[in-house]
């Protein structure tokens, strides 16, 4: 029997493609993955409402990181350990306060499933945030209607400003947060709890399941994969990824819109051509 492996995915610009879409040739391939007895986990910076639906998609049962590693649970093992860490309410404000200092197109803050958002546009962004919620986001003041310590803040920068933000958050609040920054199209600073992030989730999913590091294969392209890419035995920048990533990658694959994640798994784990032709 071959080694069990884990593969974490990250989403955007990772799994999916130009189109949003899992492929159906990386949809095949993760079949192929799982019959052969290899983990399969998401690790994305989306809330687990706009992350459900891959999740679904390729069947999996496994636990989920969320937000960065900011949630990390098992959507179908309410027991499951899982692990939620906010920011504190009084950081949250503090960076609200930061993002008017320096001029942001919007601000969002998310706990667990609610939504707060300062201003209320017509971008894709906004909407994308409102999708598969139970309860309608609030708009209007985040620092007036945040009352509770939050999962994540969200800032949709000019982009001119981005690396001023950045700069800003790091001076001030390098002690207590870490930012990150999502791939296209959606171009947000993500801000969590320092100390979390993807790696924490998939060390966490590792030990679940008995697999050590040097079999943890873990795919990512932007600075919010740094320290997954970096903790996992084969990590795995994709072509389209940026050129950080890529230098601290184990291995470089083609990119999301090519089937960088099937081209590899294809050939990293040998999976046999007979599964990869099933239909799933």
């Amino acid at each position: 029997m071959k080694q069990q492996h884990l593969i974490a995915l990250d989403l955007d610009g990772t799994l999916l493609n130009d189109n949003k879409v899992i492929s159906e040739r990386t949809l095949k391939t993760i079949e192929a993955a799982k019959q052969e007895g290899h983990i399969v986990a998401i690790a994305t910076g989306r809330p687990y409402r706009v992350s459900k639906q891959f999740y679904h998609q390729m069947a999996l049962d496994t636990p989920i990181v969320n937000m960065n590693g900011a949630l990390i649970h098992h959507p179908k093992q309410a027991n499951w350990d899982h692990m939620h860490s906010p920011l504190p309410k009084d950081v949250a404000h503090d960076i609200v306060e930061t993002c008017y200092d320096v001029g942001v197109q919007n601000i969002l803050a998310e706990i667990m499933d609610e939504v707060y958002i300062e201003y209320e546009n017509q971008h894709d962004i906004t909407h994308f945030f409102q999708a598969g919620l139970e309860q309608p986001a609030i708009f209007g003041k985040i620092q007036e209607n945040l009352s509770k310590d939050p999962s994540s803040v969200l800032i949709h920068p000019f982009d001119d400003r981005v690396d001023q933000i950045r700069q800003t958050l790091t001076d001030r609040h390098a002690t207590i947060v870490d930012h990150r920054k999502w791939g296209a199209p959606f171009h947000v600073i993500e801000v969590i709890r320092s100390n979390m992030h993807k790696a924490v989730g998939v060390q966490k999913i590792a030990q679940e399941y008995g697999i050590s590091k040097d079999r943890i294969i873990a795919f990512g392209d932007e600075d919010n994969d740094f320290e997954m890419i970096d903790y996992a035995g084969v990590g795995v920048a994709m072509g389209n990824g940026i050129n950080e990533l890529k230098s601290m990658a184990n291995e470089i694959t083609t990119t999301n819109h090519d089937d960088g994640v099937a081209q590899f798994l294809e050939e990293y784990l040998s999976l046999p051509k007979s599964i990869l032709t099933k239909k799933v």
